[in-house]
């Protein structure tokens, strides 16, 4: 059976059953559907990543199928009111492709621009791209990973010469006789995990949590170090310090198996201990603990998350996190390594293939003049007509409605009014729009300002794939059909292309003559290239509505062509092997051949093999505390929601976990600021304010607080974050900044 006959439904299964996975965080637990007479039931399935276990996200995930607040008709802004209005199909997709014409009439390709998410299937994170570059021709497309892997992601290129979140399977987790978790708390963000991290200890290994507060997974360490926020750079450093000066520094694997290392090892030789104590309160006994526990354990591994990356300094701090793993010589080895652990739902399948601002499917460079001939070949244009690179997230988004930038933003499953740092900033510069389209299956506080607002299909209402943080490809499957005013954003996708090829092929026409594109959208093969009649002369012409199947088994099948060769090669990966196999992991490029659950055996992703060792040192937040603002304000997530809230917030059983957002104080501070457990209170920075209850907690540093980003209005946490950027990955800094605390 080819790719494209697939059923949505696998051997055993009945049409209203599905084996699928959960639709939110990078785990991607296995999980059955059922649809029964009282709706949508989620029951837990043997997997490899969940072993059967689902967190309260999970089992509650098919609440918003049926949901009243889904949206199931098309929504225009009516310029009369200034109020959103039901519109028909017609009617919405006409007023989009109007917006886009009249804005690249007056400012050019780039003055449209697009905005993905984390979130998307492969497919749609694929389409997207490719429409982005020869749909719309623009250079701007980026998405919310940017604020989630990205600063993981480049330090993992360059010193691997490849990014897979973890080079090696789940599993080994429970079998590491050290496991150091640095910025991370799976215990809230991804719960089935901790499965993993009880067998380990039960195993006699060993759990180490580096992490300003005392989270749900640091109560369950064997030591927790608790360092101020921003100085994880220092520890790691620290620790590596150590390691030489005791002699555990794996010199053969240095010798045989990187480059750098002498660079390094100067490095930090200036991080005795003491110093990094002194930096970042961590007591030296905890960083020789740690060092000896890394050096001496026979399986160890290094993982960190988005309290180590979210920083303007983040790809060196992991970096100095690599740099800690190749020298006590973990990458490669059996059962030992470093991997960071992925966030959002296909936060790794969703930088892959084309969702990035310098990237073509497959992980290419999108500047690389080979990488470019290989994937116009495979989208049947001429490959100096694809445009160059675009900018990182942040930059894109804050250069929405400026002179010079992006006049038009149409935005794919993500809610930067909550999730973007400066969100007041991000807020006023969507309004500064000529255009903005948000396509998703809830009026988000995004879609609540769009111009025209397109409901999408959910999780269970289409097939596709995702890669999990293993890198492993998975399988996604309908369990019934999208309501009837409700399309899939593969065929919003072709809707919006079909009309744009039809409108540019109406201008390049004869007076007189008919549109020369005429297909029915998503009737074409994938990647077949275009008749002679469709091309009328001219590139624009070229891109019908064929070039954009609406099937997303089509799409799978051209996404493989387009990443063959590539570093995240998907060309040997196909839904019948992903069904055999419980997933597939990539690098995959052959059908007959393996695929790689281990990275790094005999050599790494490099012109030579070489790992690479980069020297990096500590520097300060690029916002330091004062006598006007003299708290350091960090943010993460707690165990009932999920990213923005959109989806999570509307769930009654998560809403009554976690109904509001709330600051976290420690009790000495509290009672210096005269605030008691649950007073209203105002966090403030430089750039703005949010008010939320106070919560007391001894597990917080006592110059320090905490609140959850999940929340909007009064009590949105990144009112206040820092829109300083990393230099290199374009992360912004949201895990520290400098505020006053006030009773409200």
């Amino acid at each position: 059976m080819t790719d494209g006959a697939r059923s949505a439904t696998p051997p055993g299964l009945t049409p209203r059953e599905v084996a699928t996975h959960c639709p939110y965080c990078a785990l991607q637990c296995g999980m059955t559907l059922r649809a029964g007479d009282t709706g949508v039931t989620v029951h837990p399935r043997q997997f490899p990543t969940n072993r059967g276990g689902l967190c309260q996200k999970g089992w509650t995930a098919a609440e918003l199928l049926d949901h009243p607040d889904r949206l199931t008709t098309p929504l225009v802004r009516d310029p009369a009111t200034g109020t959103l209005q039901p519109a028909s199909w017609d009617t919405a997709l006409d007023r989009v492709v109007a917006g886009i014409r009249a804005v690249q009439a007056d400012a050019g390709r780039d003055a449209v621009a697009v905005f993905g998410g984390g979130g998307l299937t492969n497919e749609k994170a694929y389409a997207l791209g490719k429409f982005a570059r020869i749909g719309l021709r623009t250079r701007h497309i980026d998405y919310n990973g940017r604020f989630c892997m990205s600063s993981a992601a480049a330090a993992g290129m360059r010193a691997f010469g490849i990014d897979r979140g973890l080079p090696f399977p789940l599993a080994d987790l429970g079998r590491a006789d050290t496991l150091l978790l640095v910025g991370a708390n799976p215990a809230e963000t991804m719960p089935p995990l901790v499965r993993w991290l009880t067998e380990q200890r039960g195993n006699g290994g060993k759990l180490i949590v580096v992490d300003p507060r005392v989270t749900a997974t640091a109560r369950q360490a064997d030591l927790h170090l608790q360092p101020l926020p921003g100085t994880d750079l220092a520890v790691a450093n620290a620790l590596l310090h150590i390691a030489l000066t005791e002699g555990w520094v794996d010199r053969a694997y240095v010798a045989e198996r990187t480059t750098g290392f002498d660079a390094v090892r100067r490095g930090v030789a200036a991080w005795w201990p003491a110093r990094a104590e002194q930096l970042s309160g961590v007591p030296v006994a905890d960083l020789e603990a740690t060092a000896r526990a890394l050096g001496t354990g026979g399986r160890v591994i290094i993982l960190t998350a988005r309290g180590a990356e979210q920083h303007a300094k983040g790809v060196d701090t992991v970096t100095a996190y690599v740099n800690l793993a190749l020298a006590l010589g973990l990458p490669g080895r059996d059962g030992s390594g470093y991997g960071c652990l992925t966030g959002q739902g296909n936060g790794q399948g969703g930088r892959e293939h084309g969702q990035k601002a310098d990237q073509l499917p497959g992980y290419r460079k999108i500047d690389d003049p080979a990488a470019r001939e290989h994937v116009a070949g495979v989208w049947g244009v001429p490959a100096d007509e694809l445009p160059g690179p675009g900018v990182p997230a942040y930059q894109l988004l804050d250069a929405l409605g400026t002179p010079g930038g992006p006049r038009a933003l149409l935005v794919f499953g993500s809610n930067p009014v909550v999730s973007a740092p400066r969100a007041a900033r991000i807020e006023g510069r969507l309004r500064d729009l000529d255009l903005l389209v948000v396509a998703d299956l809830l009026l988000s506080e995004t879609a609540a300002l769009a111009d025209v607002v397109l409901p999408t299909a959910q999780w269970a209402e289409e097939d596709g794939t995702m890669t999990n943080l293993e890198g492993r490809v998975l399988r996604r499957r309908a369990l019934r059909p999208p309501p009837p005013d409700v399309r899939t954003d593969l065929a919003i996708i072709a809707g919006l292309a079909a009309r744009l090829a039809v409108a540019e092929a109406t201008d390049t026409a004869p007076a007189g003559t008919a549109p020369t594109t005429t297909r029915t959208p998503g009737t074409a093969p994938a990647g077949t290239a275009p008749a002679p009649a469709e091309t009328a002369g001219r590139p624009e012409a070229a891109v019908s509505a064929g070039r954009f199947p609406t099937d997303p088994a089509a799409v799978f099948a051209e996404l493989r062509r387009a990443s063959a060769g590539g570093a995240a090669d998907y060309a040997g990966i196909s839904w019948d092997r992903i069904d055999a196999d419980d997933g597939v992991y990539w690098p995959c490029p052959t059908e007959d051949g393996p695929d790689t659950p281990r990275l790094f055996a005999d050599r790494f992703a490099t012109p030579d093999g070489r790992a690479r060792f980069h020297a990096v040192d500590h520097r300060p937040a690029a916002e330091q505390v004062c006598a006007t603002y003299p708290l350091h304000f960090t943010t993460g997530r707690v165990l009932a929601q999920y990213q923005s809230g959109t989806q999570t917030r509307r769930v009654a059983a998560l809403r009554r976990a976690a109904p509001e957002a709330f600051v976290e104080l420690h009790p000495d501070l509290a009672a210096r600021l005269g605030i008691d457990d649950g007073d209203p209170v105002r966090v403030t920075s430089r750039r703005g304010e949010f008010r939320a209850p106070a919560r007391l907690s001894a597990g917080i540093r006592p110059d320090t607080v905490f609140a959850p980003f999940h929340y909007a209005g009064a009590g949105r946490a990144n009112s206040v974050t820092n829109d300083a950027v990393d230099p290199i990955s374009g992360m912004p800094e949201f895990k520290i900044c400098a505020v006053r605390v006030e009773k409200a």
